[in-house]
């Protein structure tokens, strides 16, 4: 489903990217793990076509969308849902307004279906009562949970997920590593989800891979990875300076 060749990107001459090939197992959870600042969001952007490479090719089912224009790559994105690292809610919105918002831009449904969707999607992230609150009001776990509810309105086939347990203490991380795992479940949809966060990595993923001076150095089951021999691979699980 999803495919990155030689990808190469930039910024300020500063490598980023550099030759970077992944492949993403369809309707499978994989983890992208690194440090802080080796790329992680940025490939992320990649993926959803936020950002174009400098050189390489990303394909979605097929489709490679460094060649197409923003018509066509727009269509794409409606494959997508994504839960940012902050949540990006909008501050002056709802919270049920939130998880409208997709719905109202990408169809045509009656203002009838659009509230039986969001009531339904809140309900599954178990924020039913919460649909009149503002962002403002809530707490940090429950802005991701909306944030997740929101993504998931449209029943997207790929699902972005950038540090989702960031900035959480480790009870709520707990939760949302719970939430996702569930919601795997639930859609089988493809996952894709970057974190620095190891514990959370191997109780919810499939497959790992480990971004490292803009490539994927390894790439495996947690098993795999939690085995590797390669030495800043050991020694990031690990927690140790790399």
């Amino acid at each position: 489903m999803i495919r990155l060749v030689n990808i190469c990107k930039t910024y300020k001459s500063q490598m980023v990217l550099d030759r970077l090939n992944l492949e993403i197992d369809h309707k499978k959870i994989t983890v992208i793990i690194g440090k802080s600042g080796e790329g992680k969001s940025v490939l992320l952007k990649h993926i959803i076509g936020l950002s174009k490479p400098d050189s390489g090719n990303i394909y979605i089912d097929g489709v490679d969308i460094t060649k197409i224009n923003d018509k066509k790559l727009n269509e794409v994105r409606k494959k997508f849902g994504m839960l940012f690292q902050d949540s990006a809610l909008f501050d002056s919105m709802t919270v049920g307004e939130n998880v409208a918002f997709p719905l109202k831009e990408h169809t045509r449904l009656s203002k009838k279906d659009i509230d039986n969707i969001v009531e339904d999607k809140l309900s599954y992230v178990s924020l039913e009562s919460v649909a009149y609150k503002m962002p403002s009001e809530l707490s940090g776990g429950m802005r991701k949970r909306v944030g997740l509810a929101r993504a998931l309105a449209l029943d997207p086939e790929i699902i972005l997920f950038d540090e989702p347990t960031s900035g959480l203490d480790p009870v709520t991380c707990d939760s949302i590593d719970n939430l996702i795992v569930e919601t795997w479940q639930r859609t089988k949809s493809t996952f894709v989800v970057i974190s620095h966060d190891i514990e959370s990595t191997f109780k919810i993923a499939h497959k790992v891979g480990m971004l490292y001076n803009g490539k994927i150095i390894e790439i495996g089951t947690p098993v795999e990875i939690k085995s590797s021999n390669n030495p800043i691979v050991k020694r990031f699980i690990r927690r140790r300076d790399i």
